[in-house]
């Protein structure tokens, strides 16, 4: 039966008890107290009586009060202007023998009325104080009491931190501080005087936070208690300064515990009745406290960034600007410490509180959770965190409906796996089946037998421990796990929702990740590509993603399937020419890698038709597509002339084989006679506006020559055909070979006088400016001249 929770006492009941009990064992003596009034304030039953004092007289008290002051109250007490003095008698007014009992009855009924009154102020709101103020003086003498009421001061600073937390622009920032003075100082202040005040408070906060932290840095077991302030600072929600404040003690914090952490993960076990060293003592102490301050950190973190993930039905709060930078931070300080201390503690609960941020309607926050998570695959070597986030990935987007953003599968495309091989668990199973028989046999032999081989077997182990085989077959474990997920993401979209918008890089995770696919669902993969390139509208992107797929199959493990590829060869002849300079120039590199595929791996499956016309076909391509594209492109066509003969009908210009005229508009490029034709675009290639490619097509015109004058550079000629799309990529806005400077060359003289073709004109020119001619003259030389020419 689960135990039950213990009953909560107040404090006070506590200290009762815990006296009682000394008071019963003699330690302490009790203490006689004044009978109470009856009209107490509540609750001082609970509060420890004191000893009683000596009673003062009131002719002490009379002794005591200065003479002005004396006049001063007799004056009020006859003129009856002080409601609480207005029963008191003065001399001349006491003429009875009782006087002096009479003045101390009086005393004693108005102080149980000034009780009266403050518990009954106090009743009235348990949220309000009240505090009485000196009297003020009217001008007809009379002495009025001034009373104000307060509010508790745990509720007012609750009330101005929600309050300044949903406002906390800066001009609004102003205005609260503005009018926060002007009730408190009853002055008015200037914005650049706010702005002042502002700035000095900052730097005060700036320069606590770094003295904090630097004492954590320079002694963490000694200044533990640092934490604390630096975690409220976290919570600063003053008007004038909040965010910065917040943000500087958010990313100080970060900073400390990036710094901090240890690189294992801290266990926290008591070990009752063990007595420990005194240094194992203080080191399990800073452990605790520093995992205490680290989840506290967490949980502020988790509470600022919470508002960029998607809201619940109802929730129409507004997010000012303000709160999502902070909740980027809070994002940003979250994946630096999961990135550098990927096993510490919560490190799990912080991959899950991330995951749902790649969904975000917040394109920065997708980017750098999408960025940090991408890092954590490429340096995870255990892979047992990776295997954690892709599995809550499958979660979350079978959750919700594969209507997700396209970084929460593009993560994916940075998990390394590419070593992996699925069909090796069948391998295993086999060896497992040897070994069971090979148990059975065993258990047929001796007693000395069994014990040799059994003494043989722990051998082996610790060899195995000792070369860390044991750890190898533990992470080629989860790796294995990991593919199998990820392809159960990649295949549930493609089935389920081929119309979703995370299609395409899912083919895109599919063309990358092919290899590792176990064969029996090769049959399965490729129907199912067929189908989608057959029934939904794709792009020209996502077409190529599946063309790039089935021949990533095909080249690999895939070859010895009988599967006819024709349809998915005609898809990428018909798309070749859609890529182009223009905006289809990110899809050139795809292409490279399915030419590579499709002509040089499957050369030998391919039919001749087919090969020339897909040669012919990446020629024209050549002459509309940047100046890398085509140096590859030609390295393609160059690497095909090497390998086969088959293509070199296309530089034979007096070859009459073949009937027919070429159509390069027909789609199927075995019935399109390209075979017909010739690579004219050689020619317009050999004056190219880049060198390289000039080369590349005089060396494929000549025939591919390995020396003499139309060969290629040797350090140019070894490079593969996506080398030299990456090396001379124009987008680094950088010129390979670099364009020499034009040589300096003095300008052209001019002759000083003009050249005229025509003497006859150059005479009547000279005439005509030194006014030799007459008017009928000049018409008639004129005419001379024109008729001359």
């Amino acid at each position: 039966m689960a135990k039950r929770a213990k009953a909560k006492i107040s404090k006070v009941k506590r200290n009762n008890q815990t006296r009682s009990k000394l008071m019963r064992q003699g330690k302490i003596k009790a203490r006689r107290h004044r009978k109470s009034t009856k009209n107490a304030l509540p609750g001082s039953q609970n509060v420890p009586a004191q000893e009683p004092e000596e009673e003062i007289t009131g002719e002490d008290m009379l002794g005591m009060v200065q003479q002005d002051d004396l006049d001063f109250l007799k004056s009020a007490v006859s003129n009856k202007s002080y409601s609480i003095l207005k029963q008191i008698q003065s001399k001349s007014e006491k003429g009875k023998p009782n006087g002096a009992v009479g003045k101390r009855k009086l005393d004693q009924e108005l102080e149980d009325r000034y009780e009266e009154e403050m518990s009954k102020m106090t009743a009235e709101g348990a949220r309000k104080r009240v505090r009485a103020l000196l009297p003020l003086k009217a001008r007809d003498g009379s002495l009025k009491v001034q009373i104000i009421e307060e509010e508790d001061d745990d509720e007012k600073v609750k009330d101005n931190n929600e309050d300044n937390f949903r406002n906390d622009s800066n001009e609004n920032d102003e205005k609260g501080s503005e009018n926060e003075e002007n009730a408190d100082n009853n002055t008015v202040m200037s914005r650049a005087q706010l702005w002042a005040q502002r700035e000095e408070s900052v730097q005060t906060r700036k320069l606590k936070i770094g003295t904090l932290c630097s004492g954590l840095l320079e002694s963490p077991e000694l200044k533990s208690e640092n934490f604390k302030p630096l975690l409220e600072l976290m919570d600063d929600y003053h008007s004038g300064r909040s965010i910065t404040v917040r943000k500087l003690a958010t990313v100080s914090l970060m900073e400390v515990f990036k710094d901090l952490l240890p690189s294992y993960h801290i266990t926290q076990v008591e070990q009752e009745g063990v007595k420990f060293k005194k240094d194992t003592l203080q080191l399990q102490k800073y452990e605790a406290a520093l995992l205490k301050n680290y989840r506290l950190y967490l949980q502020k973190l988790e509470k600022i960034a919470g508002m960029l993930r998607k809201r619940k039905k109802g929730d129409h709060r507004i997010v000012g600007e303000q709160e999502i930078t902070l909740g980027e931070v809070a994002v940003g300080c979250m994946c630096d410490l999961l990135a550098t201390h990927p096993y510490f503690n919560f490190s799990m609960n912080i991959a899950n509180f991330l995951i749902p941020l790649l969904d975000s309607k917040y394109s920065n926050v997708r980017e750098r959770v999408a960025s940090c998570f991408i890092g954590i695959f490429k340096e995870d070597k255990r892979a047992e965190l990776t295997l954690t986030i892709v599995r809550r990935l499958n979660q979350y987007i079978k959750s919700r409906g594969h209507s997700v953003h396209s970084e929460v599968l593009s993560v994916l495309m940075g998990l390394r796996i590419k070593d992996i091989n699925l069909d090796q668990e069948k391998d295993e199973e086999t060896k497992r089946k040897k070994l069971m028989s090979h148990k059975q046999r065993i258990l047929s032999l001796s007693k000395r037998e069994r014990k040799k081989n059994k003494q043989l077997e722990q051998v082996e182990k610790e060899l195995l421990e000792t070369k860390g085989e044991e750890n190898k077959q533990r992470k080629q474990q989860t790796l294995t796990e990991i593919i199998k997920v990820v392809f159960t993401i990649y295949f549930r979209i493609l089935k389920q929702a081929p119309n979703s918008k995370v299609l395409s890089v899912s083919l895109e995770g599919l063309a990358k990740f092919a290899h590792c696919i176990n064969l029996d669902f090769y049959q399965d993969l490729v129907n199912a590509l067929d189908t989608v390139m057959g029934t939904v509208n794709l792009g020209l992107r996502e077409q190529l993603h599946c063309v790039e797929t089935v021949f990533t199959i095909l080249s690999g493990q895939g070859s010895a399937l009988n599967i006819d590829p024709y349809k998915f060869y005609s898809h990428l002849y018909k798309n070749l020419l859609r890529v182009h300079c223009g905006k289809s120039n990110a899809n050139m590199e795809i292409v490279i890698r399915i030419l590579i595929r499709v002509l040089i791996d499957r050369r030998k499956k391919i039919i001749q038709s087919r090969l020339i016309a897909f040669v012919k076909r990446i020629a024209t391509l050549t002459l509309q597509v940047q100046h890398h594209g085509a140096v590859a492109i030609l390295a393609v066509i160059r690497t095909i002339l090497q390998l086969g003969k088959a293509a070199d009908v296309l530089l034979d210009t007096e070859s009459t084989t073949g009937d027919g005229f070429y159509n390069p508009e027909l789609e199927e490029p075995e019935y399109c006679n390209a075979h017909c034709s010739t690579m004219w675009e050689l020619v317009c290639l050999q004056r190219h506006y880049h060198r390289t490619v000039q080369k590349f097509a005089k060396n494929i015109a000549a025939r591919v020559p390995t020396i003499g004058e139309d060969s290629i550079p040797l350090e140019i000629s070894k490079l593969s055909p996506e080398e030299l799309y990456a090396r001379f990529d124009p987008s680094g806005v950088a010129f390979e070979p670099p364009v020499p400077v034009p040589k300096k060359a003095a300008p052209k003289k001019l002759p000083n006088k003009p050249i005229f073709a025509n003497h006859l004109f150059k005479d009547y020119i000279d005439a005509v400016f030194t006014d030799k001619l007459s008017d009928k003259d000049v018409d008639m030389d004129f005419s001379k001249a024109i008729k001359w020419r």
